[in-house]
């Protein structure tokens, strides 16, 4: 992929120890989904078209099946990314990615969304600004592309997982930067793993079509949360070249509640 120097990191402070310790929530959250099914059924449903989900750190495409048949039940196409263990960005995982797109892309006829869950949210940012007219959106759940690597509690296992420099990898891209398509960052205050206040997409003149959505959960539960679940398809939904915000407002105050006002004071 072609590199670029990076901009000036926004956040550099990991999470609380207390925060740390509160990811166990995240088996609360997938057992969730059962009560939560009567209302996820209700999302809006797709046109059938590809999407392809990346998996976080240390994980495989066993972390996504869920989302994902979830995705398809709504009429959605959607895949993981077929590379088993994600350890980072080894030698001809990216170009794998790549690959995987324009095959995706060019068999169907039609572009492809990429959701990436943490350390996945950067491949699917950084493959939609290489090839752009192949990506029809981008959505990341709490992924950390606005802070420094000491912004998450994660960069350890990433330098002994991946083999590389986290910080010398990172400077090579331009990671708070947008793909020029929809791009949609879920995040959560609560989020023990990565700083919140790495995955809020700055506003750019450059795309209009960009957007934070707060959620009430953990890191590693991001995956199974019915919020981030049903915000998911809410953006896949939206057809082609129509892109608009998601609107909290307007669902009432239960649902106000679940996507708490991203305005509020930290």
């Amino acid at each position: 992929m072609p590199q670029s120097r990076g901009k000036a990191p926004l956040h550099d402070v990991p999470p609380s120890a207390w925060l740390l310790a509160l990811e166990v929530r995240a088996l609360w959250e997938f057992s969730a989904l059962l009560p939560a099914w009567p209302l996820l059924n209700r999302a809006p449903r797709g046109d059938n078209h590809p999407v392809v989900v990346f998996p976080g750190l240390s994980a495989n495409d066993l972390s996504t099946a869920p989302l994902r048949r979830y995705l398809q039940l709504l009429k959605h196409s959607a895949c993981g990314w077929d590379q088993g263990f994600n350890f980072g960005p080894r030698p001809g995982v990216l170009d794998e990615a790549k690959d995987q797109l324009v095959r995706t892309c060019e068999s169907t006829g039609r572009k492809v969304s990429l959701i990436g869950w943490s350390l996945g949210g950067i491949y699917a940012r950084e493959l939609a600004k290489e090839v752009p007219q192949m990506v029809r959106s981008v959505i990341t759940l709490g992924t950390p592309f606005a802070g420094s690597h000491k912004s998450t509690h994660a960069w350890r296992l990433y330098e002994l997982a991946s083999g590389r420099s986290v910080e010398r990898e990172a400077a090579g891209y331009d990671l708070p930067t947008a793909p020029p398509v929809p791009t949609t960052s879920i995040y959560s205050r609560t989020d023990g793993v990565v700083a919140w206040q790495g995955s809020i997409q700055s506003p750019s003149d450059k795309n209009p079509w960009t957007e934070n959505i707060e959620v009430v959960a953990s890191h590693v539960g991001l995956g199974f949360n019915p919020s981030a679940w049903w915000a998911i398809a809410d953006r896949l939904a939206l057809p082609e070249g129509e892109w608009k915000p998601f609107l909290r407002e307007t669902r009432g105050r239960v649902h106000e509640l679940i996507y708490p006002d991203p305005t509020r004071p930290a």
